[in-house]
């Protein structure tokens, strides 16, 4: 990514999110990956990782608590080149005039999470999102579970209320695909249905995103995913203090 060579550390709590530096923290984060996504065969590291910056939590004592990359776009048009393309039809979004970033394999260390370690994440996250001037934070956010039965109050839920713009949405590519308005109905209890969405997704929401009209389905990594952005300048203005306070 360029430019993110320059970015400075984020600490806080006796915790620390840097950028890998050099192939033996690269080693630890694909180990790291494979780990956290039950990766049991294929190969972990893929052509996008080259174009990435990988962001590393630690604690005091340097172990890996929790880990993210990012590949930055000049445009829309570099979407192309991005971990979402190889399942979705990003053309809608080639024609954004401002950077775009990618954020990807978002993972965590098994057990209890110090929420420093989510807080750090978040705020390297803002960091690199300002620094780079991006209009746009985008992802793939992931259930576990390959099965759609067993998530669709939380389908249902994105069906109903959090659907892109028609305009910008991603179109269908992926070969196995469920279509969120085949599931478009009354929410019956939107607590429960949020609560049952990925964190992950629960915190693109919290920002003011919105989601793809159809998931994913990825049987290599057992789950089920969704096209998900973010418009920076969108992010509602108590929740972009928060995080850019972290960021610091």
């Amino acid at each position: 990514m360029a430019g993110g060579k320059g970015v400075q550390p984020v600490k806080r709590g006796g915790l620390v999110a840097r950028l890998a530096d050099g192939s033996a923290d690269l080693a630890r984060v694909l180990d790291f990956r494979r780990a956290a996504f039950s990766r049991t065969s294929g190969q972990e590291e893929d052509a996008q990782d080259a174009l990435s910056a990988h962001v590393m939590v630690e604690s005091a004592a340097g172990e890996l608590l929790g880990y993210f990359r990012v590949m930055l776009f000049g445009w829309g048009a570099g979407l192309a080149q991005g971990y979402a393309a190889r399942f979705y039809d990003v053309a809608p979004l080639e024609r954004y005039g401002r950077p775009i970033a990618e954020m990807g394999r978002f993972c965590l260390a098994p057990g209890g999470v110090h929420p420093d370690v989510l807080r750090l994440a978040w705020g390297a996250m803002t960091r690199l999102v300002d620094e780079g001037q991006a209009g746009l934070l985008v992802g793939c956010a992931s259930f576990r579970g390959a099965d759609w039965r067993p998530h669709k109050a939380g389908l249902a839920l994105l069906a109903a209320e959090f659907l892109g713009p028609e305009a910008h949405r991603p179109g269908y590519k992926a070969a196995e695909v469920v279509d969120f308005p085949a599931l478009a109905g009354p929410v019956v209890d939107r607590r429960t249905s949020l609560a049952a969405l990925p964190p992950l997704l629960r915190t693109y929401l919290g920002m003011g995103g919105w989601v793809s009209d159809h998931a994913v389905v990825d049987r290599e990594l057992d789950t089920l995913h969704v096209f998900t952005c973010v418009e920076v300048d969108r992010v509602p203005p108590a929740r972009a203090a928060s995080l850019r306070a972290v960021a610091r």
